[in-house]
Formats: C-alpha cells, sequence, structure tokens
C-alpha cells in the first residue's frame, strides 16, 4: 500500500516532504512491531541495544563505550544499565586498569533472553522479504547517505 493511502493524503508539497513523512511513517511503524516483541520479554528498545552491544563485544564495556554504540544516542545510559542489573541481565564491576571506571558485562540470564529473542527478531526481518537483496543495498546506502 502507498503511503498516500495508509495516511490518506493524496498530495504532498514536494519529494522531500514525501521522504520525510515516509521516513517518519515507517519509523513508527518498525517501531511498533518490535515494542510489541520487546513488551512481551519486558525489556525497552534501548534495553535490548544495550544486551546485543554487550553481547556483541564478547567482553566488558564501559558505559561509555555503551553510548557510543548506542543506537539512541540520547539515552541515560546508567540508568538503563542499573535496571538491567536489577533484572539480573548484566552485571557491573570495577574496571581492573582504572578503578574510577565499571566495566558492564552481560550475564547468562541477558544470552538466553537475546537467544529467545533471536527467532521472533528474524520473523520482524521477514517484513523485508518484499525487497530483493539489491533493493535492500540500497535502501542502506539512501539511508546512510541521508544522515551523512
Amino acid at each position: 500500500m502507498s503511503l498516500e493511502d495508509d495516511i490518506q493524503q493524496p498530495i504532498f508539497r514536494n519529494e522531500s516532504q514525501k521522504a520525510l513523512i515516509n521516513i517518519i511513517y515507517s519509523s513508527n511503524w518498525v517501531s511498533e512491531r518490535t515494542n510489541e516483541l520487546f513488551s512481551t520479554k519486558d525489556i525497552t528498545s534501548q534495553q535490548f541495544n544495550i544486551l546485543r552491544i554487550l553481547r556483541g563485544a564478547r567482553g566488558p564495556l564501559s558505559t561509555l563505550q555503551i553510548r557510543q554504540r548506542m543506537l539512541d544516542k540520547m539515552s541515560d545510559t546508567s540508568r538503563i544499565v542499573d535496571r538491567l542489573i536489577k533484572k539480573g541481565l548484566v552485571i557491573k564491576n570495577v574496571c581492573k586498569d582504572d578503578r574510577r571506571l565499571v566495566d558492564i558485562n552481560i550475564c547468562e540470564n541477558g544470552m538466553k533472553l537475546l537467544e529467545n529473542m533471536d527467532a521472533e527478531l528474524i520473523g520482524l526481518e521477514d517484513s523485508f522479504t518484499k525487497l530483493n537483496e539489491e533493493e535492500l543495498t540500497q535502501l542502506n546506502f539512501l539511508l546512510d547517505k541521508l544522515r551523512g
């Protein structure tokens, strides 16, 4: 279905306005689907993002290092980490090299949660099966170019 049909707006001022509204609409569309998954697991998208970062790091990271890798750069990383600690999904230790810093590690419960979510996330990725590999590459290129 076209953007015009979905939001019942047949006319846009120009292609730039349509593209901006399309990106906002599409972002909300993806967010709604991912938030449904996160709510069933009792985590937020930001908490998921931190768990994903820690799993990929394969070792401890500081809150600063986590913040640099976050999708949401405005997040309060320390507060989110504290909530993950309370849920038993990550652990915090004093850094061996610099006692002023703390190391954050994903723990076994966090890894299990991500493993359980992996299959469901692949289901969300199936939304992109309408696009072929070349179209996905072009979409990624255009989105990177837009932010660049």
